[in-house]
């Protein structure tokens, strides 16, 4: 578990310490507010200001809002592929491996409902943005499909239908952020969460 505390929180954009690209500016600055208000309520002129621009100047780099935030989307979806691929590549059993996935998924996902945020924007979106953000979140996880094959050639684990798991596991994991009605969560704790997640997930595909 040390290796999660030390690293980024999964999809936090890197803190480079000397001055952003313009682009990468506002992307910051609508990802701040499109996941803190959602899409509908965030206006070109609020993420403008969140940034520290002009509203022209947001134009210059994104076409309309709905593009602006279909290249949010799909850049926090790189940048939580980058931290799957660097905690998958450590050298310890799978478990343990996916644990520390899964902790850091919950922690990064903590806040804010990453699929409801997609579908409320949906109808904002055109068939090509929709795929854009459809093909991101297919390679964000499939470095998990890529363990789980490695992990079968290895013998670490049975051969397994590898894409089934990966997308199984990564449905059981969205569950673990889920808000029952009284707004509390299924644990108490990403470790007690995490715990609970794996052992279902193992001890459905490995039986043990």
């Amino acid at each position: 578990m040390a290796e999660q505390k030390q690293g980024r929180t999964l999809g936090r954009p890197k803190s480079k310490g000397k001055t952003l690209p313009t682009r990468d500016v506002i992307l910051q600055a609508a990802t701040r507010l499109f996941f803190e208000n959602g899409f509908q309520k965030v206006s070109v002129d609020d993420i403008a200001s969140e940034a520290g621009m002009t509203k022209a100047t947001v134009y210059y780099y994104f076409d309309t809002k709905a593009e602006l935030f279909k290249e949010t989307i799909v850049s926090l979806m790189g940048r939580i592929r980058e931290r799957i691929i660097q905690i998958l590549s450590i050298d310890k059993p799978l478990y343990e491996r996916l644990f520390d996935v899964t902790i850091a998924h919950l922690q990064a996902t903590t806040s804010f409902d990453l699929d409801g945020f997609m579908r409320e924007s949906r109808s904002s979106l055109s068939d090509e943005q929709i795929q854009a953000m459809k093909i991101a979140e297919e390679k964000m996880y499939s470095s998990i499909e890529d363990a789980f094959i490695a992990a079968g050639k290895a013998k670490e684990i049975p051969s397994i239908n590898a894409k089934f798991a990966a997308h199984s596991y990564i449905a059981l994991v969205k569950v673990g952020n889920y808000k029952q009605s009284d707004g509390t969560r299924f644990f108490a704790t990403a470790e007690e969460t995490a715990t609970n997640i794996l052992n279902v997930f193992w001890k459905g595909f490995f039986g043990k």
